[in-house]
């Protein structure tokens, strides 16, 4: 079994080479577009912090392109992972934004095999590691969905 620490590292390389977008949202579309997109833009891997993000109604993730979600991808594995097995502040967001639309998801079909594979390495993880939070929580069919659409033709 992989650490979380060996998870996040995978993840890290994989996405090592996404480019920061000048944009990571709409922001001509509204003004909540335009406020997520300051959040972002404000922000690298480094600098942006879970409380940037946790908020599930408040989330700039939830707008994001799929370019920027591949960029900040390193940073919310982090933060989905924080705390402990029983409790983690992000992880079902995370799980939300991998799902996205399902088997049309803009996520996975702009990611390379070698990302997907990272991914899907990291939601076995979850499901390993993070078993009594997903069933208090009653999200397993959902990540096991999720993993479907990361592991296909991977």
């Amino acid at each position: 079994m992989s650490t979380d620490s060996q998870v996040i590292a995978n993840i890290v390389a994989a996405f090592a080479n996404v480019e920061r977008p000048q944009h990571f949202c709409n922001y001509l579309h509204c003004e909540e577009c335009a406020e997520h997109d300051a959040v972002l833009v404000s922000h690298d891997r480094e600098t942006l912090t879970v409380d940037h993000v946790a908020n599930p109604g408040w989330d700039p993730i939830g707008f994001c392109s799929a370019q920027g979600k591949a960029y900040y991808l390193p940073s919310l594995a982090q933060f989905a992972l924080q705390g402990s097995a029983d409790d983690s502040p992000y992880l079902m967001q995370l799980i939300h934004h991998l799902e996205g639309n399902g088997a049309r998801n803009a996520l996975v079909s702009y990611c390379s095999q070698r990302q997907r594979r990272a991914v899907a390495a990291f939601l076995e993880h979850v499901v390993e590691t993070r078993t009594p939070y997903l069933a208090d929580n009653d999200p397993f069919d959902q990540v096991l969905r999720t993993y479907g659409y990361w592991s296909a033709d991977t």
